[in-house]
């Protein structure tokens, strides 16, 4: 027989908090995911934020004028 009827509850305590963890790990990794996905988004924009600035740069101070 049981010496301890306590232990079952205790036993339930330690799973609960592993799956606590599995959650917590989970939501971690689905997060992670999420920013490395919005740091490529941010990075290509800001590449074709400078391509823009570069292109319109050339073409205002390096075009010829009409009164030169």
């Amino acid at each position: 027989m049981l010496t301890n009827p306590g232990t079952f509850f205790v036993e339930g305590l330690g799973l609960l908090s592993f799956f606590f963890w599995l959650v917590t790990v989970g939501m971690g990794l689905c997060a992670f995911v999420l920013f490395v996905k919005m740091a490529l988004r941010a990075i290509a924009a800001l590449d074709l934020y400078i391509y823009a600035k570069n292109r319109e740069i050339r073409t205002h101070y390096e075009s010829p004028k009409p009164g030169d």
